[in-house]
């Protein structure tokens, strides 16, 4: 299929500007050959965990404040400085932190007291650990001027595990001169090396800190402004420790709840289910290195719903994992960052790859990881309880990496699925297997090559497949530029895995401009540029099957970190084979559209935000207008209200021409006495399945990181005038102790 009318203009005009750009390409400097060196104090008296830093311990303890400023623009003075001091004793390392605001209080900017809050919403302070100097892999521990706790994994600034939780302690205080924050880190929390007789202790640590109200973020020690705060390769070295020596310590977690379900059909009682459950988790640290994580009679009940999507497109919808036990490590399986291609994906485990899915019952399960400075060795197995739809299953998957120079990695991952035999349905056993290999290449700070090869063996099609990826991109302060590519065989079946398309190879060159201007003050950041799309068949090499051109000229953020994007996508596209979007048959042919797209989001860190996006244009044959709205109101952190609304208006599509309306209504309430003790509600409803769906959770953390949940559940079919509904109730008690 020829792409008439391709626009190149737009292209040629980005590579000028990114031209322009690399005049400030300095500004992305190396790391340094020697890191700087900061010193930890022992405690010689008593530290109470209470924000206030009033020990004089505290005021014996090395300051730490040449923070370096990376936004709103790289370099120069800071208008909120940060400074922190570190002591140690023989159980935890404690960070004293003092975030000086202008404003004080008034300065504060708070969204919510959630746990694992929005990190760009809030006022934030965290701290990143590379105990065993890998320079690929931090864990950070952050918080919020009201205490609010996040604790994150990182592999090479590349991927987030935001579902990593680890046992520490953080109490603030909120003053007029602005916010102190008070950390207690176990060594228990933190994996690090036995040390050497003789030879000092060195960990690999950075802080980062975003004054909110003024988008100004700063950091220790100075880091460009293209990467974050997890580019451990610019860390600072914390000298000073005394630590204990690592010891085998075990993390038990065990749980019971209590469950009623009950379908209906009309008035008339189809199914119920009333039963306690009992089982838990066990994390035991077998070394410093390696980690056995046990589970039985998993259960995840607390995890968040997934929200409805109408889909239009003609790929398979990504369907993120919600699940703690499987999120936790999630960044060790090759092609984990992904969304179309994934060799492994813990959400075919007890879940289907659609929406609101059928949890099956989980018997047990295993995951062991083993990393240190030279590799990553990993491996899950999780045996899958028999259902009335489903065999019983089992899983396993086994993971290993090799990191070479400072920041490079391969490796190679298997996985395996063995379905039993399902008697009642005369379905026999079958069995299915993928080998893929992985790596990522950094040469330069500022470049990035990732690549993934995997093909699969299925018992019952008999057949091998394939699928990869390739990634190259090269990130400064002044420009991006990037190529995507994909490719899927039609024979390639993972079914520990998720592809976005089979018998398909993509492909995606493209780039934007980094401006800042200096003429415009009200703007911190411009990124104009353009990507282009291009899918075409793998069998039949070469076969056009779709394309975009995605141009946004105006693509900016504004100093309170509002948000403007005015763009288009010029399409083509080849329909080779039955496609009915929501049910409207496209005829089978060649179709060529533009598309336009306006949003603008408001500063989402006051207590009343907005957002508004309206996508309009010809759609295949006929057209789409498309308008999502939001509002957030948060009169204090303890208490937030949100509102979406999604509207598709279809006119003239397909064979027969059809019209069709849709709205997508969602709402959510959040209340917190503080951040422990939270009830957060959630309401939505889809009126092109005419279905409604609620979910309320009360969840209290009554020690840390021991929970009490209660989770109530309701879906109706024909809402107004429910003909079917399912509603479930939840009561569940967790307990964690780390000996």
């Amino acid at each position: 299929m020829k792409l008439t009318g391709f626009p190149l203009i737009p292209i040629l005009l980005l590579f000028h500007m990114i031209g322009l750009g690399q005049q400030g390409e300095a500004d992305n400097f190396p790391p340094p050959e020697t890191p700087l060196t900061i010193t930890a104090s022992r405690v010689q008296g008593m530290i109470a965990v209470d924000g206030r830093l009033d020990e004089p311990d505290w005021g014996l303890a090395l300051p730490i404040s040449d923070f370096f400023r990376v936004e709103p623009v790289q370099g120069g003075p800071i208008t909120n400085p940060t400074e922190v001091r570190i002591l140690y004793d023989e159980k935890n390392v404690y960070f004293g932190v003092f975030a000086k605001d202008v404003l004080g209080l008034k300065g504060i900017r708070m969204q919510d007291l959630s746990r694992d809050f929005n990190g760009l919403e809030n006022d934030v302070f965290g701290i990143q650990i590379d105990a065993q100097n890998t320079k690929q892999y931090a864990v950070s521990f952050q918080t919020t001027p009201y205490g609010n706790q996040q604790d994150v994994q990182n592999f090479n600034d590349n991927n987030r595990d935001e579902d990593w939780n680890a046992l520490w302690r953080v109490r603030t205080q909120r003053t007029e001169l602005g916010y102190y924050a008070e950390f207690a880190i176990p060594f228990k929390s933190i994996r690090y090396d036995k040390p050497a007789e003789g030879v000092p202790v060195e960990w690999g640590i950075t802080f980062f800190r975003l004054a909110r109200k003024d988008f100004e973020k700063t950091v220790f020690p100075a880091i460009p402004q293209s990467f974050s705060e997890n580019r451990m390769t610019y860390a600072a070295k914390l000298t000073g420790l005394e630590v204990p020596p690592p010891s085998a310590n075990i993390r038990i977690e065990p749980y019971a709840l209590y469950q009623y379900d009950e379908t209906k059909s009309g008035e008339q009682l189809t199914d119920k289910l009333n039963q306690p459950k009992v089982g838990g988790d066990v994390k035991w640290a077998i070394s410093p290195n390696a980690v056995l994580d046990l589970t039985i009679n998993t259960d995840f009940a607390q995890a968040d719903v997934d929200q409805a999507v109408n889909n239009l497109e003609r790929f398979n919808i990504f369907f993120p994992e919600r699940r703690q036990f499987f999120l936790e490590n999630s960044g060790i399986w090759a092609g984990g960052n992904s969304t179309s291609v994934r060799p492994f994906f813990s959400r075919t485990i007890g879940l289907d790859n659609t929406f609101n899915a059928s949890p099956a019952p989980l018997d047990a399960g295993a995951r062991y990881t083993d990393r240190n400075e030279r590799r990553t060795i990993a491996a899950l197995a999780v045996r899958q309880g028999e259902t009335d739809m489903s065999a019983a299953s089992t899983f396993a998957v086994a993971r290993y990496t090799k990191n070479y120079s400072k920041e490079n990695n391969v490796g190679a991952m298997v996985t395996y699925r063995r379905d039993d035999a399902f008697d009642s349905r005369g379905t026999p056993g079958s069995s299915n297997t993928t080998i893929s290999i992985d790596g990522l290449i950094r040469p330069k700070s500022e470049i990035t090559v990732t690549y993934l090869l995997s093909s699969s063996i299925d018992s019952e099609t008999g057949g091998t497949g394939y699928a990869g990826s390739f990634f190259a991109g090269n990130s400064t302060n002044t420009y991006y530029l990037g190529y995507l590519s994909s490719f899927v065989s039609r024979d390639y079946t993972p079914d520990m895995g998720f592809v976005f398309q089979k018998d398909v190879v993509f492909h995606s060159p493209g780039g934007y401009a980094i401006l800042r201007p200096k003429g415009l003050p009200f703007v911190r950041r411009w990124d104009p540029g353009a990507f282009l799309n291009y899918y075409h068949d793998f069998e039949a090499f070469g076969n056009f099957q779709q394309a975009n051109l995605y141009l946004f000229p105006i693509y900016t953020w504004f100093r309170d970190n509002s948000f403007i994007e005015a763009s288009l996508r010029p399409t083509w596209q080849n329909i080779n084979f039955d496609f009915a979007p929501l049910g409207i048959d496209i005829e089978q042919g060649q179709y060529h559209y533009t598309r336009f797209l306006v949003r603008y989001n408001s500063d989402q860190s006051k207590k009343l935000s907005g957002s508004i996006q309206y996508d309009f244009g010809n759609f295949y044959n006929g057209s789409r207008n498309t308008v999502i709205a939001g509002v957030r109101y948060a009169p204090l952190p303890h208490v937030s209200l949100t509102a979406n609304y999604e509207h598709n208006n279809i006119n003239g599509l397909g064979m027969d021409r059809e019209n069709l309306e849709t709205d997508l209504y969602s709402a959510s309430l959040r209340l917190a006495l503080n951040p422990r003790i939270q009830l957060t509600t959630f309401y939505q409803y889809n009126s092109f399945d005419d279905q409604g769906r609620w979910n309320v959770r009360f969840s209290w953390e009554y020690m840390p990181l021991s929970f009490i949940y209660l989770v109530f559940n309701d879906t109706q079919t024909e809402a107004f005038d429910p003909l079917q509904r399912s509603t479930q109730f939840i009561s569940k008690i967790t307990f964690l102790k780390q000996f």
